[in-house]
């Protein structure tokens, strides 16, 4: 079944049923899902302006093993967390990892990815990505992300430029605009096989620091909807065991994605 419904929709529930809508979420019977839906593969608006991606359909098996009823609603990136806290849905499946400064906000549930993160430049570019090698050429991501994180501790001396989105940063990439641009790498597949394969190609992979990265994506919760989080935990670790994670991965990716 597809649970798929607009932005608008969603906040008709939240807005409209009032205090029975309150009830109903503290059961956990109808949970509304945040994602960002401008994060290809794993989540995105289609041509048909639907909710796509890994985490659209790994979320909603979830919710079919739970026998949940599951409502998304989208929400842009910088607000994502804002909008959870101010009650506009319940939980957040937005390839959001599970760092310390995050979880001074919000609660985490078990990790369901964890993938590489790299670097990619112009075809003519040579494979050194240090600090002194890349002082004073212009880097982009997307703004309010570890990678943006990452940028700003190791590399000082270059152009930081942050964006919206990634798919904004990776098309000043193909426009000539950016020497380097960094992100998670399956995010950054779809780009290189399709607007950026006559520009660009990957460089190479980073070494994840523990203290910017975290443990890997989780899925995000108010503080005190601990029996929510721990709904979906169980969810995850059970789909992971019984195959289900993987069925619904090996769709969107050739690799593993919790490595």
């Amino acid at each position: 079944m597809k649970r798929i419904t607009s932005a608008v929709l969603a906040l008709a529930t939240v807005f409209g049923l009032g205090g029975a809508a309150t009830a109903q979420q503290k059961d956990w019977k109808t949970v509304r899902i945040g994602t960002e839906g401008a994060y290809p593969p794993f989540n995105n608006l289609n041509a048909k302006g639907e909710l796509d991606g890994f985490e659209i359909d790994y979320a909603n098996a979830l919710c079919d093993k739970m026998q949940i009823k599951c409502t998304w609603v989208a929400q842009d990136w910088d607000g994502i967390i804002p909008a959870l806290l101010a009650g506009k849905y319940d939980i957040i499946v937005a390839g959001m990892n599970a760092t310390d400064e995050r979880k001074k906000r919000v609660d985490f549930t078990a990790v369901y990815t964890r993938t590489p993160i790299s670097f990619i430049a112009a075809k003519n570019a040579g494979t050194d990505i240090s600090p002194a090698a890349l002082k004073g050429k212009s880097v982009g991501t997307q703004g309010s992300t570890i990678h943006a994180n990452y940028l700003e501790k190791y590399y000082k001396d270059s152009s930081i430029k942050l964006y919206p989105s990634q798919e904004e940063a990776n098309l000043d990439m193909a426009n000539g605009r950016l020497d380097y641009v960094i992100a998670d790498k399956l995010a950054l597949e779809d780009f290189i096989a399709g607007k950026g394969k006559d520009c660009c190609k990957f460089i190479a992979d980073i070494k994840r620091d523990p203290a910017i990265h975290g443990p890997g994506v989780g899925m995000a919760v108010r503080k005190d909807d601990t029996a929510l989080r721990d709904m979906f935990s169980k969810a995850i670790e059970d789909s992971i065991k019984d195959g289900t994670h993987k069925k619904v991965a090996d769709k969107w990716f050739k690799i593993s994605i919790l490595d």
